[in-house]
């Protein structure tokens, strides 16, 4: 091709010789990975599109809502390389109706896109490549590898600890802790926190320790990704704008939070003296029963330790009042605490309702802090919560 020559340039800046054939079956898998990044309601039209970019013998699926993005790739036979961005929805969806086979996807004039299979035709309206932003690569270097199962894990007992208010922007995400030999996450929304450790993971590529504030919308679908893939690691690395994890072959990519995290260590309770032992599953059936006669509007119940007793209960005008014991070895002094009943069930849902747990209080006024009862467990876990006044 000659440089400079616009009659055979224009064309393939539009990507209009593209022409692919791909599986169904492939095209479906990578599709889904990422179709839940797109934008549903956008002001933004492009970001309503997948981009897609075949080059070599791989097809490469890129969406974003410039907050976050998920590139991925699947194999493909190329007839002509080139690029185009589709309605990622309307594609998602059709593709699903279509019966496994070979597909083949053509770019037309204008930016349509023309996709055949078996005896279904179908043109769809695209737009123009040039439009589509630019999704920041993964840096060449600066990055650690982190489990899957460990990640996974820091992520589902701290996700649900995330604040939902916007305004408290910093609350928005978790914060990841790295160190050489561990690695940390927390999250709060100011009325409780959940702190998970891993000890005894060896991440190259650490010195010192890193401080990593993570959005709440990346945690979610990085737990989607962690849950479809064989891999067993996470590429991970930053930038100064940019988070990265790589999950086999696909990446997400996320805007950072910016901010100053709490001081979430100046929160841990250090002098909850007393205590009591009980199963999960136990506390989490007898919460919920009583939970149903708790004020709709705080959820509110009472935890309550006396001889050799956990007593949990709730009362309110409306539903009428409940109590459940639950038997426990406890000889201290007599002590009641209100709690969010949600707030224990999310916790004990996070442990999957398995093993004892441990609830320590120092006063009806102070934070509790709850943590399964395992001094050999892979993960230190730890969810503090701030008292209610019933």
């Amino acid at each position: 091709m000659i440089a400079g020559d616009t009659e055979v340039e224009q064309p393939a800046v539009q990507g209009a010789d593209m022409e692919i054939t791909v599986s169904r079956q492939d095209l479906l898998k990578e599709l889904t990975a990422t179709q839940s990044v797109v934008e549903r309601k956008t002001t933004i039209p492009i970001l309503s599109n997948f981009l897609i970019e075949a080059e070599g013998d791989r097809l490469q699926i890129t969406a974003t809502d410039l907050d976050q993005a998920i590139r991925t790739s699947t194999a493909v036979k190329i007839k002509k390389p080139g690029s185009c961005t589709i309605p990622a929805r309307k594609l998602y969806d059709y593709i699903k109706l279509l019966p496994d086979g070979d597909i083949s996807i053509n770019l037309l004039e204008n930016h349509w896109v023309q996709i055949r299979s078996g005896r279904s035709k179908t043109k769809m309206v695209g737009m123009a490549r040039a439009n589509y932003p630019q999704i920041p690569e993964f840096p060449s270097i600066a990055s650690t590898s982190i489990s899957i199962p460990a990640l996974r894990t820091l992520i589902s007992r701290t996700i649900f600890a995330i604040s939902n208010e916007e305004s408290r922007y910093t609350l928005n995400g978790a914060l990841m802790v790295l160190k050489a030999e561990s690695i940390a996450m927390v999250a709060t929304d100011g009325h409780r926190l959940s702190f998970v450790e891993k000890p005894n993971e060896n991440l190259e590529g650490i010195s010192g320790e890193k401080r990593v504030l993570v959005p709440r919308k990346a945690l979610q679908e990085l737990l989607v990704l962690l849950a479809n893939t064989d891999a067993e690691k996470v590429d991970f690395a930053d930038d100064e704008h940019t988070l990265f994890f790589r999950v086999g072959h696909r990446t997400l990519s996320s805007r950072k939070l910016t901010g100053q995290f709490p001081n979430f260590e100046a929160v841990m309770p250090r002098d909850n003296t007393r205590f009591a032992v009980v199963r999960s599953s136990e506390l989490g059936a007898a919460i919920q029963r009583v939970a149903q006669f708790a004020d709709e509007r705080s959820g509110a119940i009472r935890l309550r330790l006396e001889d050799n007793e956990l007593k949990i209960s709730a009362n309110s005008s409306e539903a009428g009042e409940s109590e459940d014991t639950i038997d426990t070895p406890y000889t201290g002094e007599v002590i009641g605490v209100g709690f969010n009943s949600s707030y224990i069930l999310e916790f004990l849902k996070a442990l999957d309702n398995q093993g004892e747990v441990r609830l320590e209080f120092k006063d009806s006024q102070a934070a509790g802090q709850m943590r399964p009862e395992d001094p050999d467990a892979e993960y230190k876990y730890r969810y503090v919560l701030m008292p209610m006044r019933i």
